[in-house]
């Protein structure tokens, strides 16, 4: 049994990176303010890198930076001073797909760590150990690939060379997470960190020179969403993956909320920890009942398990929003919870509670207190202190949700 599975979350920005931490991240990724493929998520400056990277080491926790654009000529004179800035707040890797930026560095951060990008389209044994022969430390496997072909891989290159594969969110119509589709249609260059998700967008099929061929589509009178696929969940699978070598599993999301990334690093934090306890039970339940408490679109496998079928959803590029946070713990004072209110709730409410590395529980407000000790029956007022009565102190940052 592989005991060392190493837990990766996305940061967007520093509350998300500290969320992730909180709740069992073993590492992070992030990017800076360039050559990050998030332009969406806020990302970090020099000053907040290096808050990040003290507050992850001081528990424990490694963090790599994206250094994963396809980078023009115009940007590269810029890419070695970026690089001895990041190697100077002391992370721990770079993850890159360019090769250039790959020889860069090498060459201005000799002491990090090289990852090599999921834009890579690492598909087979040679090219991994070509990269491990490059100066990889790491590669992150094409999400085309099965758990068998994965497992050859790792059975044919150095043992030296770990393997990281995405487990969980969103993925792309695309081959390695290389699209053109943005780029041309809107002139947001996806392999550049600004895609607009057209391939989340409804469309009509129209074929009139190839008579008789057909695409077999679900559509309605708005169209057909003949792109637009499922999210990724492998919760259910931790002993496959760790089986097939994997050593680092991925979940998707630094453009995702401060919410999302707390839920499914905790889940995946319990189903990992389950994992090591019996990797032959099945995992806890209440991991994919959290799972289904974020964002998301309907669950996949992705390529795990051979070819999908029927992974898109063609009705809608929506997501499935059930549950929404009702506050967020700030301390414990007599006998009461302190918390800041992000949404409106009322007595008599029954809040889930996620605590950092514990199994979800319920909360019963029977009785609420303002921050000048007031009895109240209802907390109207985002971002207003608010004391719940409790018979124990709950962790700082722990997320109280209630039902959408």
């Amino acid at each position: 049994m592989n005991k060392s599975l190493e837990l990766l979350s996305p940061a967007g920005d520093i509350v998300r990176l500290m969320a992730a931490v909180d709740y069992g991240a073993d590492a992070v990724y992030l990017a800076g303010e360039e050559f990050g493929m998030r332009t969406a998520a806020s990302n970090f400056g020099e000053e907040d890198l290096r808050k990040g990277v003290k507050y992850a080491h001081d528990r424990g926790a490694k963090v790599f930076v994206a250094c994963n654009t396809i980078p023009h000529n115009e940007e590269m004179p810029r890419v070695p001073a970026f690089l001895e800035m990041v190697a100077d707040t002391g992370a721990d890797a770079f993850i890159a797909s360019d090769i250039g930026t790959m020889g860069l560095i090498k060459k201005y951060a000799p002491n990090q760590e090289l990852h090599v990008s999921v834009q890579s389209g690492i598909c087979n044994y040679e090219t991994a150990r070509a990269f491990y022969d490059m100066g990889a430390k790491r590669i992150v496997v094409a999400r085309e690939l099965s758990l068998n072909e994965i497992a050859e891989i790792r059975a044919k290159t150095p043992s030296g060379l770990d393997i990281e594969a995405f487990v969980h969110g969103a993925m792309c119509v695309s081959f390695s997470a290389r699209c053109l589709l943005s780029s041309y249609m809107t002139g947001r260059d996806a392999n550049r960190g600004d895609c607009a998700q057209p391939c989340r967008w409804s469309y009509s099929l129209m074929e009139q020179n190839r008579e008789g061929q057909y695409f077999d589509v679900t559509e309605t009178d708005k169209g057909t969403y003949i792109l637009n696929a499922n999210d990724l969940c492998m919760a259910q699978h931790i002993k496959e993956l760790a089986d097939a070598g994997i050593f680092s599993l991925k979940i998707e999301g630094r453009a995702k909320s401060h919410y999302y990334v707390s839920v499914a690093t905790n889940a995946y934090r319990g189903a990992i920890d389950a994992y090591y306890e019996n990797p032959n039970i099945t995992t806890p339940e209440w991991v994919t009942e959290e799972l289904n408490k974020i964002s998301h679109r309907n669950y996949s496998t992705g390529f795990y398990f051979g070819t999908p079928k029927n992974e898109q959803t063609h009705s809608s590029s929506g997501y499935v929003r059930d549950y929404s946070v009702a506050a967020i713990v700030e301390g414990y004072e007599n006998g009461c919870l302190i918390v800041r209110l992000k949404n409106k709730f009322l007595i008599g409410q029954e809040l889930d509670c996620l605590e950092p590395h514990c199994k979800p529980f319920i909360i019963k407000v029977d009785e609420m207190f303002d921050e000048k000790d007031n009895s109240i029956d209802s907390a109207p007022h985002p971002m207003m202190i608010v004391k719940i009565p409790y018979d124990r102190e709950v962790k700082k940052g722990s997320l109280l949700r209630m039902k959408a």
